[in-house]
């Protein structure tokens, strides 16, 4: 245990490479906190900068009931402390990892009666979130905050989150990338030449969906280049073919969110909403996907149209590619 700042019994919770996570207690009136640093001694000023933007995109969210509240970003020797609340809650990675109710043991990782309501839950957040104009870009089971004796559930950790309407990712390392890699959308990786917006936390969602239901994640790879790839060019296993007590309703829900474009998936959280609702009310009902999805923002399709021989042509010549063979190609 440890003292910072004006907090006391700081114990570590959490540790990541950039930063480290504390929960204390405020001397003022012993109540508890969580408290989230900078790891490094002497941070740069581009990380401090964005820090401090982390802490302004969370605050200006403080009026959305499933976000994490703010109670202040402090100074402490040479780098910040953003203060939050603390409602009790473990991440859902951890939740998983031990087993706590409803995340018990077996063939799947929580049943489908506990996974509707919750699944609404983060849903309804985010929607709330995307409302904001805010792209939060790293959902996953670590940054979505959950207590099973309340219910209450919240999303953290905008780290890497902004508030333009889409932005291009550049190509990087994979190793380099933004995100959690095993959760990240084909265009966050910087390899589709496409510009990235909100629809990129729907991929993300599908990826954490699937993992709630099945135990596993639909893409599984120690290196981080064969993800990527998996990512722009792989199918998952189908849901319910890795966990037989998924109806195949929501199974397509899943595999719609993990669709490689955008204009494929969700384009709401309303959409996806009323079809989990759906579900929710009658499991046994087959129903068309995404009557109730429409998006709010104009959004212009980022795909060909009207040259199929020529991509038809462009992907035999990849396939081939694959095989060992070197070819060029002119595409004007």
């Amino acid at each position: 245990m440890t003292t910072i700042l004006n907090y006391t019994n700081c114990k570590k919770i959490f540790e990541s490479t950039n930063t480290l996570v504390y929960r204390g207690l405020r001397k003022s009136d012993n109540h508890s906190v969580i408290l989230k640093m900078l790891k490094k001694n002497y941070p740069s000023p581009e990380k401090l900068t964005h820090y401090r933007q982390e802490f302004d995109i969370t605050r200006d969210l403080e009026n959305i009931d499933g976000v994490i509240n703010t109670y202040g970003l402090e100074k402490y020797h040479n780098t910040l402390v953003i203060i939050l609340e603390d409602f009790g809650g473990k991440s859902l990675d951890k939740l998983m990892a031990a087993s706590i109710p409803p995340f018990g043991k077996g063939l799947g990782g929580i049943s489908i009666s506990e996974f509707l309501p919750l699944a609404i839950q983060i849903t309804d957040i985010l929607g709330q979130i995307h409302a904001a104009n805010v792209i939060h870009k790293d959902i996953n089971p670590s940054n979505i905050v959950y207590n099973p004796e309340t219910k209450q559930l919240k999303i953290i950790d905008f780290g890497i989150a902004t508030v333009l309407p889409r932005e291009n990712p550049t190509l990087k390392n994979p190793n380099q990338l933004e995100g959690t890699l095993a959760y990240i959308s084909p265009e966050q990786t910087g390899r589709m030449n496409r510009a990235l917006d909100y629809r990129t936390d729907f991929y993300s969602l599908g990826v954490t969906f699937y993992q709630l239901l099945t135990q596993r994640l639909p893409f599984e790879n120690k290196y981080a280049m064969e993800l990527v790839h998996c990512h722009l060019a792989k199918q998952p296993t189908l849901p319910h073919l890795s966990n037989p007590y998924i109806p195949p309703v929501i199974s397509n829900i899943i595999i719609k969110l993990l669709a490689k474009t955008a204009e494929s998936r969700y384009q709401s959280a309303h959409g996806l909403k009323s079809d989990i609702q759906e579900c929710k009310a009658n499991l046994a009902r087959i129903f068309t996907l995404g009557q109730q999805d429409f998006s709010d923002k104009l959004q212009l399709p980022q795909k060909l149209y009207g040259r199929e021989p020529e991509i038809e042509t462009l992907l035999t010549a990849f396939a081939r590619a694959n095989q060992g063979q070197s070819e060029m190609m002119l595409v004007a």
